[in-house]
């Protein structure tokens, strides 16, 4: 896997089959429930025609009965003519299925939950009249012509016994596709490895299985990415990883990492993947960590002279894949760990030749000077 000039990666990673796999996004629904998240229409209007930009198949909009401007979105952004399918979310309630009628979306995504913690807490409810009531909200989501999805929340909680027939029951019902929501982010890559393969194979033909990953701690994309590998058609995940408590599996990470560590090409327009991200940190009002995997401002920041110098060779040397796939630009920083490389490359891409002398006066005035200067490359040409 290290034929492509444009990456270097392992060579024990495996390859996916790209037939089966899809991404949907929920950056409008689960990514602003994140605390203190709130989205004008005008600004859902504009991340979900960059999602059409990226290519994501489809897009969960939000959640009509929250609020008149919630509907208000919602139908705006499923009456653009927009490629994608958009979906809403609705608990197993009439009135919530009936505010995404009136919405027009392609779909909607019905969640109810039959974990013990969740039945006895908030449901109020027995297994037996959850699963009712799921098969019934089901059942009038699909008199109304919606495309079905049904997610069983707190599904890495809940004993697979009841799981498998809670799916049997709105499969047989019309649900077209069930999730597994580690809705408390506590399932290990292991875990989601089992609940798919075990839940797999008591589906239907044809019915498709999604993830869906929080990140409480700190495992949402590779959980998600595991659960691609054990069998799961889809994944659902946010941009920049915005929502609840920890956030949720990142777009751009899980994406990116199919792409260049999976060899999985699912035709997304990568190049507009920090351009995403930056507009859902300007309007989410979360900053993006200067660390943070593949879009942070240092993902692709270079300072040791060591690794400097092998980065102005070569930049695969200490880069998985070259930032302008995602749209973004390698920098060099300027600072106390700098070597003569550095130095060099930045003066002379400032138009001055210098000579050896001169570069080891700067550097020595660099290293002696609190702070540091940064420098973005070009475009990588190798």
């Amino acid at each position: 896997m290290m034929q492509d000039s444009w990456r270097a990666v392992s060579v024990y990673n495996p390859r996916l089959r790209p037939e089966r796999v899809a991404i949907y996004d929920t950056t409008l629904r689960d990514g602003e429930q994140a605390p203190g998240v709130r989205f004008t229409r005008e600004q859902k209007v504009e991340i979900a025609c960059m999602l059409e930009e990226l290519g994501i198949p489809e897009v969960e909009v939000g959640f009509p009965v929250v609020s008149a401007e919630e509907r208000e979105a919602v139908r705006e952004i499923s009456s653009l003519g927009l490629s994608l399918k958009t979906t809403a979310l609705a608990r197993v309630r009439k009135g919530d299925i009936d505010a995404v009628i009136e919405c027009d979306t392609d779909g909607i995504i019905l969640f109810a939950s039959v974990s013990e913690l969740h039945l006895k807490h908030k449901m109020r409810r027995s297994f037996e009249e959850v699963v009712e009531l799921s098969v019934d909200a089901v059942e009038y989501a699909r008199e109304h012509g919606l495309s079905i999805a049904f997610s069983a929340e707190d599904a890495t909680r809940t004993e697979l016994k009841r799981l498998i027939q809670l799916y049997r029951a709105v499969e047989e019902a019309g649900a077209a596709r069930v999730h597994i929501p580690d809705t408390a982010g506590v399932a290990t890559p292991q875990a989601i490895e089992v609940l798919v393969g075990e839940i797999k194979a008591r589906l239907r033909q044809g019915t498709r299985l999604c993830v869906h990953c929080h990140n409480d701690f700190g495992l949402a994309v590779a959980n998600a990415l595991q659960g691609i590998i054990a069998g799961a058609d889809v994944a659902a995940a946010t941009v920049n990883g915005i929502g609840e408590r920890a956030g949720n599996a990142s777009l751009e990470e899980l994406v990116t990492a199919l792409r260049v560590l999976y060899d999985l090409d699912l035709k997304l327009n990568l190049s507009v993947l920090s351009q995403l991200s930056r507009l859902v940190e300007r309007y989410s009002g979360i900053r993006v960590q200067p660390h943070k995997p593949l879009v942070g401002k240092n993902a692709f920041a270079h300072e040791s002279g060591i690794h400097v110098a092998a980065v102005l060779e070569n930049p695969l040397t200490y880069e998985p894949f070259l930032p302008e796939v995602i749209g973004q630009r390698r920098r060099l920083v300027l600072g106390k760990h700098s070597g003569t490389r550095a130095v060099e490359a930045v003066l002379r891409a400032g138009g001055i030749t210098p000579s050896r002398d001169e570069v080891r006066a700067v550097l020595q005035e660099v290293k002696e000077t609190p702070g540091y200067l940064t420098h973005t490359l070009r475009p990588s040409t190798i």
